[in-house]
């Protein structure tokens, strides 16, 4: 079953039931989603008025990058379920099962995969989310800031869904650059949507 055709209703049941997906890395993934989307509304609702036509190039090309990226965070949503599949069954293995700890490795490089993108999709949103709100119209920007607060929530989400992984693997350096890449991303990202959530915030 696909998670991204079911109903709301149907993915917050599941979300909700003990099961191991979707989990926290789709979760995310929905989260940045919804996010984008609401970039994507400001633009629609921007989009020929008078008062912005100046601006209407460059709201086409935000709404375009924005759908990209929202269709993209939809297909992590299954993406993140698949990958955690192999890791679920590696962790059954018997301790002494020869060639379990390279398939533990594997898996938990694929199973971390799946969130870093997700991170890295968020994090270019974000970026989309501050020209939206910086072009769009004045009186769409709540949605903005909404959207960059669903996305801060995304970040965080997909970071700690790498580092869940990343914590496990045996080859330290291969983790200790994933992680640093997170942190970097983190770091700057979650500052930004800080940003456009205040700069919205003191114009109300």
């Amino acid at each position: 079953m696909s998670l991204i055709t079911t109903s709301v209703m149907n993915f917050t049941c599941e979300l909700a039931a003990k099961k191991s997906v979707p989990g926290g890395g789709g979760a995310s993934a929905l989260a940045g989603a919804i996010g984008t989307a609401l970039g994507s509304m400001v633009g629609e609702f921007t989009l020929g008025k008078k008062k912005y036509a100046e601006v209407e190039d460059d709201i086409k090309a935000l709404m375009k990058k924005a759908e990209d990226i929202r269709f993209a965070l939809l297909k992590c949503i299954d993406d993140d379920a698949f990958a955690f599949e192999p890791l679920s069954k590696a962790y059954g293995l018997p301790k002494d099962e020869p060639g379990r700890d390279e398939i533990m490795e594997k898996c938990l490089k694929d199973a971390a995969q799946v969130p870093f993108k997700i991170l890295e999709l968020a994090c270019e949103s974000v970026e989309l989310q501050r020209d939206f709100a910086d072009k769009g119209s004045v009186i769409m920007i709540s949605d903005a800031a909404t959207g960059a607060a669903l996305l801060q929530g995304a970040i965080k989400g997909a970071a700690v869904n790498v580092k869940i992984n990343t914590k496990s693997m045996k080859d330290r350096a291969y983790a200790d650059e994933l992680d640093q890449k997170v942190d970097s991303l983190v770091s700057k990202y979650t500052k930004l949507a800080d940003e456009i959530y205040q700069d919205v915030w003191n114009r109300m």
